[in-house]
């Protein structure tokens, strides 16, 4: 595997952001839900990145970017709806197109644990996962994450109805 660096979401990164979500959109539109037109332009990314951050500032969220050794944006990584309470939150990852197969995911995985661990102190972590997203299901399973349950989700998938898989991971 090629260096990388994972680190926390900055406000500066909206034009790398932007380049990254751009370059991959409709790589990333086969396995997760689309985002909004919207989103795809400086100001939307750039409020994107000040919500996300507000939410770090919160306690709610930690957004991670992963860069390459050319410092280019080749995947995100987040700790999402932390629950101080419950000590638990979801993960979720996207890895740039070019870059899969590099072992990133697995990578973003095991830091996401690592900083609910040390960071927040957490002791439960989840994900959720459309069926058709073997890879993604084969990463957390490397990971110590365990299916909990399949439920049928009406969304806005292009192909319509789908199956997601949750899967927990006690740390």
């Amino acid at each position: 595997m090629k260096p990388v660096r994972i680190r926390t979401l900055e406000s500066t990164d909206a034009e790398a952001l932007l380049t990254f979500e751009v370059d991959n959109r409709e790589w990333f539109e086969r396995h997760i839900d689309p985002r909004g037109s919207a989103f795809y332009s400086v100001q939307g990314v750039t409020d994107h990145i000040a919500a996300y951050l507000a939410d770090f500032a919160a306690g709610t969220w930690h957004p991670f970017v992963i860069e390459d050794d050319g410092g280019n944006i080749v995947g995100r990584a987040n700790l999402k709806g932390i629950d101080m309470s419950e000590q638990s939150a979801e993960v979720g990852y996207r890895i740039a197109q070019s870059a899969c197969g590099q072992g990133l995911a697995t990578l973003a995985v095991r830091h996401l644990i690592q900083q609910a661990q040390l960071h927040w102190n957490l002791k439960q972590l989840v994900a959720t996962v459309y069926a058709g997203n073997i890879g993604s299901a084969k990463v957390l399973e490397r990971c110590g994450f365990l299916i909990e349950h399949a439920s049928r989700q009406e969304g806005t998938r292009k192909e319509g109805p789908g199956h997601e898989y949750r899967f927990g991971l006690s740390i």
